[in-house]
């Protein structure tokens, strides 16, 4: 019989698990993840190895090893693009621009800035 004094709360999340845990660059971070999401997705409908994406893309076996294993920081979001569309994949990207809600405390600074 289930224990129904269990004491737990359920949030729902953002749909950026980054943003969500207040990671610093958390929409370029998603967008990286996404972008990686959609290369191994492509790798594995394929079937290829990182041996044979290397020998399709000209991008280093290496490479397509870190995407698998979600080492992102050396990748930039061109960099991700321009490997989708070696594997012969479109890209394509919506943005919308609004302004944000100002926080409580302190200057407002831009998730992009460097």
């Amino acid at each position: 019989m289930a224990d129904h004094d269990d004491d737990f709360e359920l949030v729902r999340g953002s749909g950026n698990v980054f943003a969500d845990f207040d990671v610093p660059d958390a929409n370029l971070r998603q967008f990286r993840a996404i972008l990686a999401a959609e290369i191994v997705k492509t790798l594995d409908s394929e079937g290829l190895t990182v041996r044979d994406a290397e020998a399709r893309t000209g991008i280093a076996a290496a490479d397509f090893s870190r995407i698998r294993q979600v080492k992102l920081d050396r990748f930039t979001i061109d960099r991700l693009m321009r490997i989708l569309d070696r594997l012969n994949r479109d890209v394509r990207v919506r943005i919308s621009v609004a302004p944000r809600a100002r926080p409580a405390k302190g200057p407002m600074a831009s998730p992009l800035a460097a």
